[in-house]
């Protein structure tokens, strides 16, 4: 068993495609529209575990959402090699940064603003 699809609650679908696409580099997997209903994925340019761009429609989703962003707590986490050069190659694409670059010894975190709801952190392991 692996994982096959992720998922983060975002409150705006076509933003979220501009930020996930444009801003951090992902590509779209699959984009099906029927009707009110949007399935958005996104992955990596080389493949593996896709993000689903969830709509936070739902009054949980909402409250979910507020409640992690309100307490600083990240959505979710995406592995980088080097930490402080992705945040600065970010940073030069208007990607708003919440937390700079901290080692904590086994590891290296940032976090972002991903302009839809969530925060996410980036993770440099150092001892893989």
């Amino acid at each position: 068993m692996r994982i096959y699809i992720a998922s983060v609650f975002v409150d705006d679908l076509e933003k979220a495609q501009d930020f996930y696409v444009n801003k951090l580099g992902f590509v779209v997997k699959d984009s099906v529209k029927n009707e009110h209903f949007w399935w958005l994925t996104v992955t990596n340019p080389d493949g593996g575990t896709e993000l689903l761009l969830e709509p936070n429609g739902h009054p949980a989703a909402q409250a979910y959402t507020e409640a992690l962003r309100k307490d600083g707590i990240p959505a979710t986490q995406f592995l980088s090699d080097d930490v402080e050069a992705e945040t600065a190659a970010l940073k030069e694409k208007g990607v708003e940064f919440t937390t700079e670059p901290t080692d904590y010894g086994h590891s290296v975190v940032s976090a972002f603003d991903d302009t839809c709801g969530n925060l996410i952190q980036l993770v440099q392991l150092k001892n893989q």
